[in-house]
């Protein structure tokens, strides 16, 4: 044989087994969402999830935990859960964990056990930290070895899927400035709080509608939502189109398609809850919404398996959409309808009436929500009762001489009243027997707001921020905005 007939040979040879160990080294694939940087949940168990050869031995193997081993299925599918301890304020050990199965091997590196919550919703949440007022001053900020940042590409499906894009970063200016600035503002609040590693996973996508995010089992099996949101989609020609990741604004609002490809794939990831802004999509909806967002919910509680976990929402955001009439009221009514989620239990809605832009649906203050964002969370969920959460909140109103005295919750206003410019509060409105509103003047009497109107001089129903785009001055001492409401049951 000659020498080159050898060389060519042995190149075959290498390139053989070259290929057939890479082959091989595929057959070991850990699930999408977990890679090396991550955060992982403390003080839950841990789904450590993958794929290996069918009917294999699948050993993992983590520092803090002694080695657990399992069996994948005849798919190859495999899932081990490891315990992870509670860790101490200002613990950020870097771990690793090694995932082996016969010859082959994967490690993840530069792990953290720490808090994990998932920000999802439309563009206000996807709004990125690049785009807000003072980016400039905030982005150097945001070098930070202990907050973790997963961003989720967008993708849709027909069926669920277990696939997603993205991998963990550590948060610096590079990573951060696409990063949902609301999520940012509200991890950095929870890690400097909390003292511990934070794990923050955007999946979501602008203009989204919130059935986009609804298994289709759970739409069809409710009759409301099945008439209102499925069924009108599957007898569309719509249905019938082949679905691929491109955007477009009518497909984000179809049902169930970015629940399959942005939701299930995190289903047996360990989280601590889920913080949510979206609404302006489903601005149409009142009822319906409120009813869709407890299936939602209850659903992403069902598909996680980790017990009903926080759900923090945002209420959207003022703006006029062009109709100029002060007395347009088709957002206050959905406002409305947001509230009402907070029924459910472990929910509750984060108020944004005073840091938005009647000209801009997308406000660019995006900082003071993640900040309420995070101390709803530190207060309900992690037992800091020294952060205030709630601004203040109607209790009941009193008719006298022609006035109407709102009395707040006490707990909502426990040091007083104020606005945030030092004028009047604005937008209160008075009704007598008649039923029709007028603007009325409004001050501050203690812990009570007194209100009067010349127009009425027997009222019997209050309003206060109930218009589409009121920028409201009125809060309590804490600079925590005040809920809108009414004490009419009117429809319009």
């Amino acid at each position: 044989m000659r020498i080159s007939q050898i060389k060519f040979v042995c190149v075959i040879a290498f390139l053989s087994f070259a290929f057939g160990v890479s082959a091989q080294e595929s057959k070991l694939k850990l699930a999408d969402p977990l890679t090396s940087n991550m955060v992982i949940q403390q003080n839950q168990a841990f789904t450590v999830w993958g794929t290996a050869k069918p009917n294999s031995a699948v050993k993992i193997e983590a520092d803090w935990a002694a080695p657990a081993q399992v069996m994948s299925n005849s798919k190859g599918e495999f899932e081990g859960i490891i315990p992870v301890p509670a860790i101490e304020k200002g613990d950020y050990t870097k771990h690793r964990l090694t995932i082996s199965s016969g010859e082959e091997q994967t490690t993840l590196s530069n792990l953290l056990i720490g808090e994990l919550w998932i920000c999802s919703g439309q563009s206000n949440m996807q709004f990125s930290l690049k785009e807000v007022v003072n980016a400039e001053e905030e982005l150097p900020k945001t070098h930070n070895e202990n907050l973790r940042l997963f961003n989720t590409p967008l993708n849709f499906s027909n069926t669920p899927i277990n696939t997603v894009n993205g991998e963990w970063r550590i948060s610096t200016p590079e990573t951060a400035k696409d990063f949902s600035a609301v999520g940012y503002f509200f991890g950095t609040k929870l890690q400097q709080k909390l003292d511990v590693p934070i794990g923050l996973v955007f999946t979501g996508i602008g203009a989204s509608a919130a059935q986009a995010y609804v298994p289709k089992e759970v739409l069809a099996q409710d009759a409301l939502l099945d008439s209102v949101y499925l069924q009108p989609y599957l007898q569309s020609d719509k249905s019938k189109e082949k679905i691929d990741g491109g955007f477009s604004f009518e497909k984000v609002t179809r049902p169930y398609l970015l629940y399959n490809a942005m939701i299930h794939p995190f289903k047996n990831l360990s989280i601590k809850g889920v913080i949510w802004y979206q609404g302006e999509a489903n601005r149409d909806d009142r009822e319906e919404y409120t009813h869709l967002m407890y299936k939602m919910i209850e659903s992403w509680r069902k598909a996680f398996s980790q017990g009903n976990f926080p759900f923090y929402y945002v209420q959207i955001a003022p703006y006029d959409y062009d109709k100029k009439a002060p007395e347009h009221t088709e957002d206050a009514y959905f406002r409305e309808a947001q509230e009402n989620i907070s029924k459910l239990n472990n929910t509750e809605m984060v108020i944004t009436l005073d840091v938005g832009n009647a000209k801009d649906l997308h406000p660019k203050n995006k900082k003071p929500i993640g900040i309420r964002l995070a101390k709803t969370a530190l207060h309900k969920t992690y037992n800091f009762l020294d952060e205030n959460y709630l601004g203040p909140k109607p209790d009941y109103v009193e008719y006298k001489k022609g006035k109407a005295i709102v009395h707040y919750v006490p707990d909502s206003v426990s040091k007083g009243l104020q606005t945030n410019d030092g004028k009047a509060p604005q937008f209160f409105q008075l009704a007598g027997k008649d039923g029709k509103f007028y603007w009325a003047e409004a001050k501050i009497k203690g812990k009570t707001i007194e209100i009067s109107s010349k127009e009425v001089k027997h009222p019997t129903a209050v309003r206060y921020a109930f218009t589409n785009y009121p920028v409201t001055n009125l809060e309590n001492a804490e600079g925590l905005p005040a809920f809108q409401f009414r004490t009419d049951k009117s429809k319009e």
